[in-house]
């Protein structure tokens, strides 16, 4: 459900579609998709939980273990956001472990003109937490 401040979501959605709840749309010309759940399913490495203390438990995934090199799955904002005064913030937590199939998480803006730019990558992926 959303919070108040906009673009922001926990997935926990009591079942409705979680992304006309939060917003989101998958990208119909990628490879694969975003899923949602309390588990990502991949074995010991995976979360059981999302990062918010309490109830939430839900996140979303991707699932890489299938996939060839270069594949990708891509969700995008179904509104605009206006440019502010230097007061943008996008704040997420991810989770990457390593496997031979994990790849790059990339956070792109789309500019007015459909041009995208890349703001943040990680590779990282030595950690087995949020």
């Amino acid at each position: 459900y959303y919070t108040s401040i906009p673009g922001s979501c926990n997935f926990e959605t009591q079942d409705q579609e979680w992304t006309t709840v939060c917003g989101f749309t998958q990208d119909t010309a990628d490879d694969f998709d975003w899923n949602i759940s309390n588990s990502a399913g991949t074995g010991q490495t995976d979360p059981h939980t999302d990062h918010t203390p309490g109830k939430g438990q839900r996140f979303l995934y991707v699932n890489s273990s299938a996939q060839k090199e270069g594949n990708t799955a891509r969700i995008t904002t179904t509104k605009f956001f206006p440019s502010s005064l230097g007061v943008c913030r996008v704040r997420f937590w991810f989770w990457m472990f390593a496997s031979r199939q994990t790849g790059v998480l990339k956070v792109y803006t789309v500019e007015e003109h459909g041009m995208d730019i890349l703001m943040w990558s990680s590779s990282r992926n030595e950690e087995n937490k949020w």
